[in-house]
């Protein structure tokens, strides 16, 4: 599956979160990623990313393994993914280290997840502070065949406009590069 997935700066979160939330019930959750790479650099240089992500809830916490595959498309950066929870988060981080792979950077990412239907699609929103990074930051995507990813990414943009997102809103700027930039 492809995760068709647009992300933008938000200019008035408060308007952006009132309307999700009158829409879905806010999963607020913190994030930690990892992420890895080979010691040449070659993950990143393929366009692949290698994270383990451990999600901490007011209830509950959850480890997950996720590989990236290259952009399909490049507008958008959305990537085919592949993801799994792990049950020890440790063990996760020492199979990927003992495999030879090195960490990379590390961050956190505060979170309010918003899960609905839209144009006949299962959509994840997510509203995102990197304490590192200026700004909040709206991820909206759904996971599609990749002969659907064109037509998801239209959706998404709908759903984008009816938020107050317009296309000038959105970025291809990551995360990891943006902490990247502000810890150098």
């Amino acid at each position: 599956m492809i995760e068709a997935e647009l992300k933008a700066r938000v200019h008035a979160p408060e308007s952006v979160q009132q309307q999700l939330d009158e829409w879905a019930t806010a999963r607020v959750e913190t994030y930690r990623d990892t992420y890895y790479d080979r010691p040449d650099g070659s993950l990143e240089k393929a366009d692949q990313e290698l994270r383990v992500r451990t999600v901490h809830a007011a209830e509950s916490s959850r480890t997950v393994v996720t590989f990236k595959d290259a952009a399909v498309d490049q507008e958008s950066g959305s990537k085919p993914e592949h993801e799994t929870v792990v049950a020890d988060a440790d063990a996760a981080h020492a199979i990927l280290r003992g495999l030879g792979h090195v960490e990379v950077i590390a961050f956190e990412k505060r979170c309010r997840n918003y899960e609905f239907r839209a144009r006949g699609r299962q959509v994840l929103a997510t509203l995102v502070v990197v304490p590192e990074i200026d700004g909040t930051f709206l991820e909206v995507e759904t996971l599609v065949a990749a002969d659907e990813v064109a037509a998801a990414l239209t959706d998404i943009r709908t759903v984008m406009a009816d938020l107050g997102i317009g296309s000038e809103d959105l970025t291809r700027e990551t995360y990891t590069g943006a902490v990247a930039a502000q810890r150098h």
